[in-house]
C-alpha cells in the first residue's frame, strides 16, 4: 500500500521548509520527523519523533542515546536508530574536519565544539588527547583512557609516548564529566599538573585541559589554571 497523500504532502513540505530557511525554522521534533521520513516509509513519524525527545530527554539525549535503547521505542526500527547515530557521528567528522589547519590556540572554540558533540553526552568519563605541531595545528586527536561514571584512571606516561608516536610538539587534554558539572576537581588539578611537568622534559607544551560537561565547559587555559 503506498503512502497516504497527506503524509507524501507533509514531508514534501518539511524538506522545502528546511531547504528554505534551515534547520532554525523548524522545532526540534520537526527536524527528528524530517529525518526519519527517510528511514520510516508509510508512516506520519511526528509521534514518533515526540516520543523519542520526551523518552530521552530532548535532542541532545537523542543523538547521544545507545541505538539498542533506541530501538525499544515502536516504530523506530533499526533503520531509524541507525540513521539518528549517522547524523551524530556526521557532525562530529565535521567538527573533527573543522580543526584541521587551523591554530587551535587561536580558535580554541573548534576543539570545544568537537569535544561537546563527541564526549558531551558519553556516560563514562572518556579522556582525550588533542595532539598538535609546533604552529598548534591538528595532527592527531586520541582517546587514552575510558573509565567509570566518575572516574578515570589516566597514566602521563600513556599521553606522552603517543605524543612522541605522532611527532607533537603540544597537546590539549579533553576530557567529560558525566555528571554535567564542568567544574574542575582537585584530581582533574592533579593529574593536569603531573602531566605538565612529566612533558616539559619532552619539549612538549600542554596548552589547555578542556572539561566538558552538559553544562558547558571549563577551560584551564581561559581560567588561568595551567602553571
Amino acid at each position: 500500500m503506498s503512502e497516504r497523500p497527506d503524509h507524501l504532502g507533509h514531508r514534501r513540505r518539511l524538506r522545502e521548509k528546511f531547504l528554505r530557511a534551515g534547520a532554525d525554522s523548524l522545532h526540534d521534533y520537526e527536524l527528528v520527523e524530517l529525518l526519519l521520513t527517510y528511514a520510516v516509509p508509510r508512516k506520519d513519524v511526528k509521534p514518533l519523533a515526540k516520543e523519542l525527545l520526551k523518552r530521552f530527554g530532548g535532542l541532545a539525549g537523542l543523538m547521544d542515546a545507545d541505538p539498542a535503547e533506541m530501538q525499544k521505542v515502536p516504530g523506530i526500527g533499526q533503520a531509524g536508530a541507525a540513521l539518528v547515530k549517522l547524523a551524530k557521528e556526521l557532525s562530529c567528522q565535521y567538527l573533527a574536519a573543522c580543526m584541521k589547519d587551523t591554530d587551535l590556540m587561536a580558535s580554541p572554540k573548534a576543539v570545544v565544539d568537537f569535544a561537546k558533540a563527541r564526549l558531551a553526552g558519553l556516560g563514562c568519563e572518556c579522556f582525550m588527547a588533542v595532539f598538535l605541531n609546533a604552529k598548534n595545528r591538528l595532527i592527531d586527536c586520541q582517546v587514552v583512557h575510558e573509565g567509570t561514571v566518575d572516574h578515570a584512571v589516566v597514566y602521563p606516561r600513556r599521553i606522552l609516548e603517543a605524543a612522541l608516536s605522532v611527532h607533537a610538539a603540544g597537546l590539549i587534554l579533553v576530557h567529560n564529566h558525566p555528571s554535567g558539572d564542568p567544574a574542575p576537581s582537585d584530581d582533574d588539578r592533579k593529574l593536569t599538573r603531573s602531566i605538565q611537568d612529566a612533558a616539559r622534559p619532552l619539549d612538549i607544551r600542554v596548552l589547555d585541559h578542556i572539561i566538558i560537561g552538559r553544562g558547558g565547559y571549563c577551560s584551564f587555559a581561559e581560567k588561568k589554571l595551567l602553571t
